[in-house]
């Protein structure tokens, strides 16, 4: 929700209520206590990471809240405790926690589908989906694929058969197109499907899911919900105790469990999640207005996406489900090689891949020879994805601004 101009709105006075208290509380109030145990006396307010490989388990372990490391951990526990609370605050999800992104997908994925079930991918989001849909073909699944933006999704919803799941990412990586996740959340569910949406670019604060319609929440929490760039976890949050049961299922049979430190890392990067994702927002703004004057000006930046832009082509059906549009924008230049003497000349923006992190970064994503959205021609070879960390917005600006220019000396 935002005012004119696409500035973050003052946040309401109360967006809902701490667990068992009926305490009204914002949304970094929520973040900086989810999922914390009640306080005790002389006691630290976020436990420490428990390292155990196993646990002392006398007699019949049926119902023993731990008895071994792949199957749980007191870490985890207060972690997904945590990101339950911030991705359905007035409802009663479970959240499950992996070693990555890639295992929250994959377990949401292939322990929800089988054999002659039909499910429909993002034709433009994250560049291993077309990996996971390989495996899901191999094991019997028919996938078909369609663009994040436009009617062609629900369309083919509607007519889909045996539709078992309708993935959505939105925004989408990196075209940072929208979709409607409450109408094509209503038809799939028309048909009997589950409907999973990656989270991921919005984070739980700039946008819930489950209240939308979804049935999965699915996240790379080392993206904006770590917010450092030195975990790698991933989660899937449900309100279904039968879908959070065949997800934590896949995770005990595969092992794709996250570290304890990696963990108790991401639960303390919490605290400072609504802070960083305002300020990241913020720069995100400044730096697409920047990018869209140097267009005006020069002609030689073009395709400025942010869906946080009055005028973005996502922008009002963003607004409408979105609470924050994210920090990440995406833009073209002439050429690879333009590009890549932009890239090279930021001193304050890094050139590394992922996004989200405290610390602003860009690449071009034509390096990477999956595809993921990216248009297959020419101008793609200079499409620059960036994501705005949380330094000050005209240092960024500035950052921007001198490297076109040496960018373009060195035509």
């Amino acid at each position: 929700m935002t005012e004119k101009g696409g500035q973050p709105r003052e946040p309401d006075a109360a967006v809902g209520t701490t667990p068992g208290t009926g305490v009204p509380t914002g949304e970094a109030t929520r973040a900086v206590h989810a999922g914390l145990p009640e306080a005790e006396p002389y006691r630290e307010p976020l436990p420490g990471p428990v390292l155990a490989a196993h646990y002392h388990l006398p007699g019949d372990p049926t119902g023993a809240d731990y008895a071994y490391g792949r199957d749980g951990n007191p870490t985890w526990t207060v972690l997904e405790r945590a990101i339950a609370e911030l991705e359905d605050p007035a409802g009663d999800a479970r959240a499950v926690v992996f070693g990555s992104g890639m295992a929250a997908i994959s377990a949401a994925l292939l322990s929800l589908t089988g054999p002659g079930d039909t499910v429909i991918l993002p034709a433009d989001g994250y560049n291993l989906l077309h990996r996971v849909r390989e495996r899901l073909e191999t094991g019997g699944v028919t996938v078909s694929t369609v663009p994040t933006p436009g009617p062609e999704a629900l369309r083919t919803v509607e007519s889909a058969t045996d539709l078992r799941m309708l993935w959505l990412e939105t925004p989408s990586n990196p075209g940072l197109d929208v979709c409607d996740v409450r109408e094509l959340a209503a038809a799939a569910h028309a048909r009997g499907a589950l409907v999973a949406v990656d989270n991921t670019l919005a984070t739980p604060l700039g946008q819930r899911p489950l209240e939308l319609g979804a049935d999965l929440s699915v996240a790379s929490g080392t993206k904006a919900l770590n917010g450092h760039g030195d975990v790698l976890l991933g989660y899937v949050a449900a309100r279904d105790a039968s879908v959070i049961e065949r997800v934590v299922g896949w995770r005990k049979i595969v092992g794709a469990i996250p570290g304890p430190m990696e963990a108790w890392l991401v639960h303390r990067g919490l605290a400072t999640l609504e802070l960083r994702t305002s300020h990241q927002q913020t720069n995100a703004l400044a730096v697409a207005e920047a990018l869209l004057d140097e267009a005006a000006r020069r002609g030689d930046v073009t395709g400025v996406r942010y869906p946080g832009r009055p005028g973005d082509p996502a922008h009002d059906l963003a607004a409408r489900q979105m609470r924050r549009f994210g920090c990440v924008i995406g833009f073209t230049l002439p050429d690879r090689g333009f590009a890549e003497r932009f890239l090279g000349a930021l001193r304050i923006v890094e050139e590394a891949t992922s996004f989200g992190g405290v610390r602003s970064t860009a690449e071009r994503r034509g390096r990477w020879t999956t595809p993921d959205g990216v248009p297959a021609d020419a101008v793609a070879e200079g499409f620059v994805r960036m994501s705005l960390g949380v330094e000050d917005p005209a240092d960024l600006v500035a950052d921007v601004r001198r490297a076109l220019e040496i960018a373009r000396g060195g035509a």
